[in-house]
């Protein structure tokens, strides 16, 4: 090879990575079979640094599975390598893959990439950690040459170890535990709970929470990051109270594994699985039966649900839900939409409750629709108006104990304003009922709970959100405003006086075809 040549051929391996993929495809093509095997090297060692489970493909020959929700996982490992300071929490059910990605894969692909990093991994039992921190140091000595790192002499413990010629290493420790030595870039805690029982001891979570403030944060370099991967079991789990006291400051992957809302991060519409190729929505349903409401709805879904005892039971809900064939043969004589507004104007306040429910002629109730939401200022009388256009609802029940005759005034201006916009199918303003809310929370709630109880309500779809709320709550709590919109919306209708409008008629005759 002539001086000219090899000064070409080194040119052209060091511009092959900074082209698009069909540039390179043709430059491979023209290349000399010498030079395809270095461009061969070269694909081989940008596959390895792309994500986790590009690497993991490679070092196990394809074996290794994907899906769309590990691509999650994977972007916020490649997030955190081009240098963002990140806070993620991700929850997902069992055997979808979470720990395998989070906690072995990611830190053999972050270690390649950032060799003079420190990696820190914690889990419920230090055991469980040493097993992932074994597992970890063992791929990098069998794949040490492919990876360009390898483990320095006299510190490859499995519980922790250092990267040979650099600063970087990995230490893992049980959530509780000490972890020493030297700070970490990137601290990653894989199920900080055993389980219920454990999640659902307020001195065990104290005992979290005191280790993850005192102990893992204060490891944390200046530019530290966080992934935080678990199932949820309580509202006041580790996941729970970091979203109470810093909601602005996490990045929330909630992944069930049967899809409750259409902003699903994967795109997925409701009732679709989460991973697909390996279970299917049957055999979720076939794991629900089994496993029982509590265990699908914290293991499975991440939506903690409480242990009896609280105003609401889960039973009372879930055995008189009714289904959308089943319901087409409800006649209703009255729907309202109640609103319960939030303490303030901005998103950064409470959310708005904006829930509505229906009666039909032999007093059953049902609750049709939840748009609760953080609204800005005024949005919610807009969202409630479309709510009641939508399901053609004769009334807006509004608690006004904090707004007075402004929550009057935002419901008229929206109405109004989607009369201009040709958007009320020349319904008339459904009538404007005011609460004012002066009894108890306990003594409104009751009541529709009793009700409940009785089988008297029936959901028309699985309302997550504001069914936590109702059996999450116990008297003395501050009542959430999903679940005070509910009751504002059911008191109305199951009040004997107003329940009379569904017999008689409107002066506008807006419930004409209803019986």
């Amino acid at each position: 090879m002539t001086t000219a040549t090899a000064d070409h051929q080194a040119a052209v391996l060091a511009q092959y990575r900074t082209l698009p993929p069909d540039q390179r495809l043709r430059t491979f093509e023209r290349a000399t079979p010498d030079v395809r095997r270095k461009l061969m090297r070269i694909e081989r060692g940008m596959t390895l640094d792309r994500a986790p489970g590009a690497l993991a493909a490679v070092l196990t020959q394809g074996k290794e599975m994907q899906a769309p929700h590990l691509d999650i996982i994977d972007r916020i490992y490649q997030r955190i390598n081009a240098g963002e300071r990140i806070k993620a929490m991700v929850t997902m059910p069992p055997r979808a893959g979470k720990s395998r990605r989070t906690s072995r894969w990611g830190p053999v692909w972050y270690l390649r990439r950032q060799p003079d990093h420190r990696f820190m991994l914690a889990s419920y039992a230090a055991h469980l950690a040493d097993d992932h921190g074994r597992w970890v140091r063992n791929t990098i000595t069998e794949h040490a040459h492919t990876l360009g790192i390898g483990l320095k002499y006299g510190s490859q413990a499995a519980n922790r170890f250092d990267i040979d010629s650099h600063e970087g290493g990995m230490v893992t420790a049980g959530v509780g535990g000490a972890l020493t030595g030297r700070g970490a870039h990137v601290a990653a805690v894989d199920d900080p709970f055993k389980g219920s029982e454990d999640a659902s001891s307020p001195t065990q979570r104290d005992r979290v929470w005191d280790w993850w403030q005192s102990v893992l944060l204060t490891r944390l370099e200046p530019n530290g990051s966080v992934l935080l991967v678990n199932t949820r079991w309580d509202d006041d789990d580790l996941s729970g109270r970091l979203l109470r006291e810093e909601p602005e400051d996490w990045i929330v992957i909630d992944l069930p594994a049967i899809a409750l809302t259409a902003d699903d991060p994967l795109g997925r519409q409701p009732g679709e699985a989460l991973w697909p190729d390996r279970f299917t929505a049957d055999d979720y349903a076939r794991i629900r039966k089994s496993v029982g409401e509590r265990v699908w709805w914290s293991l499975y879904q991440q939506q903690p649900r409480p242990l009896e005892g609280g105003v609401w039971q889960w039973a009372w809900i879930t055995a008189n839900r009714i289904s959308p064939v089943a319901f087409r043969g409800v006649d209703l004589t009255r729907i309202v939409v109640a609103i319960d507004p939030s303490g303030g104007a901005g998103t950064a306040n409470d959310e708005t409750g904006i829930v509505a429910a229906g009666r039909d002629q032999a007093g059953e109730l049902y609750v049709l629709a939840d748009r609760s939401g953080r609204y800005g200022a005024g949005a919610w009388g807009r969202e409630a108006c479309l709510t009641a256009i939508d399901l053609a609802a004769d009334a807006l029940t509004v608690e006004t104990n904090f707004g007075g005759d402004m929550t009057r005034q935002v419901l008229v201006q929206a109405w109004q304003e989607l009369e201009r916009e040709g958007r009320t199918r020349g319904l008339p303003m459904p009538r404007i009922v005011e609460v004012n809310a002066k009894q108890g929370k306990r003594l409104r709630a009751e009541p529709i709970a009793q009700l409940y109880e009785q089988g008297k309500v029936h959901h028309l779809a699985e309302f997550d959100t504001l069914e936590r709320q109702m059996v999450t709550w116990l008297p003395g709590m501050d009542s959430p405003d999903r679940m005070d919109a509910a009751v504002h919306g059911l008191t109305e209708l199951a009040d004997p006086a107003a329940a009379a409008v569904g017999t008689t008629s409107y002066r506008d005759q807006r419930l004409t075809g209803r019986r």
